[in-house]
């Protein structure tokens, strides 16, 4: 199979400029040779959590163990309900369930796909302890109403935020604003490792210090295992190069604006369906979605003109089989998300030509139809 014109993401003009760094930074580590729980780990905790406007970091081996051991770190004990957006990556409920909890889905927003308080309101029962408040595609939800859902009913918070590294809504970033958040460092997301990792920020110290437990098989101190932990921890590796990548990524995600800016001028009109600008949003556009019908058939006249695209998600997460004995729902908006998505390319460096050149093939295989 030959290469897309326009792939769906390319990685190598980010990582070229600043290779050298990176490669002085693994050398580093190699040569002080402390490959577990090093000092380019707390060194990056450190630096992320100040980047989020957060007190406490702690880096993991993945976002998905993130959302577990957050669900932990919480308090959250097993058997009690935890309210997951229904369009969403299914470790958004994955992470809870091998935590004990038990998802309950609720509907989100026809217009961007993010969670809807008012449905998520409405699946609170005596036995939910908490909500995941997911900051899909980019977007930073407005945590305002689940904020104070939470308060009066004495829920926790958490912010998925494994597509939302460097977003804020209402001037507070991602990572800063629930009881715990959680990171995935996947290497496509705005800010990526070279494999697997992840973090979890919270204002809370002892949900941290739990949460550090948790990962490095429930030590308190060495040969002491308070609780039946797990290994999980970050690897030095990957922090020393993402504490390289980190002071670019304010950089990075304007790049990603202006790529999404230039699709918004060159799909105006079209009536294809798009992320709307929402006041107080400053929004990161980990990925480009939109919504066509017959999406098949639109991705292949794309990949035709050497285009390529993603989907994200289909089918909706409480029709993957892991969640068939789910408290029963329909939830029409997210499954139509999950039947018409379309992701476009989106990275940093993606210029306004190619741009008008995905826009241009976009706009007549919807017209085709």
């Amino acid at each position: 199979m030959t290469s897309p014109t326009i792939p769906f993401v390319d990685l190598a003009p980010m990582h070229g400029e600043i290779s050298a760094e990176i490669d002085a930074a693994i050398a580093a580590t190699v040569e002080r040779g402390d490959f577990i729980l090093g000092a380019e780990v707390e060194r990056f905790e450190e630096d992320f959590a100040r980047y989020c406007g957060a007190e406490h970091a702690v880096g993991l081996a993945s976002g998905t163990v993130a959302l577990q051991i957050a669900t932990a770190s919480l308090g959250i004990e097993p058997g009690a309900e935890v309210i997951v957006p229904a369009h969403t990556y299914i470790a958004s409920a994955l992470g809870p369930l091998h935590a004990g909890a038990v998802p309950v889905f609720c509907e989100v927003d026809e217009a961007t796909g993010l969670i809807d308080p008012d449905a998520a309101a409405a699946a609170v029962t005596e036995r939910t302890a908490a909500i995941v408040a997911v900051h899909l595609y980019g977007q930073v939800c407005d945590l305002e109403p689940l904020r104070e859902l939470a308060a009066a009913r004495g829920l926790k918070l958490i912010e998925d935020a494994a597509q939302a590294h460097g977003g804020s809504f209402a001037g507070r970033r991602a990572g800063s604003i629930g009881d715990a958040a959680c990171f995935s460092f996947y290497p496509s997301k705005n800010l990526g490792a070279f494999g697997d990792a992840g973090m979890i920020t919270t204002n809370d110290a002892a949900v941290a210090d739990r949460a550090r437990r948790w990962r490095n098989l429930g030590q308190l101190a060495k040969g002491d295992h308070e609780i039946p932990g797990m290994n999980e921890r970050l690897d030095t590796l990957q922090a020393a190069i993402l504490r390289v990548k980190l002071p670019r990524l304010d950089g990075w995600n304007e790049a990603r604006r202006e790529a999404a800016s230039a699709y918004r001028e060159h799909l105006a009109g079209s009536g294809i369906p798009i992320l709307p600008e929402r006041d107080g949003a400053e929004d990161v556009y980990h990925l480009h979605p939109v919504l066509v019908a017959d999406r098949d058939r639109v991705r292949a006249e794309l990949a035709d003109a050497g285009i390529g695209t993603g989907i994200h998600y289909t089918p909706a997460v409480h029709e993957q089989p892991p969640f068939a004995s789910a408290r029963p729902g329909r939830f029409p908006n997210a499954e139509r998300w999950g039947r018409e998505e379309l992701s476009l390319p989106m990275f940093p460096g993606l210029d306004d030509a190619r741009v008008e050149t995905v826009a241009t093939a976009l706009r007549a295989a919807v017209g085709d139809g």
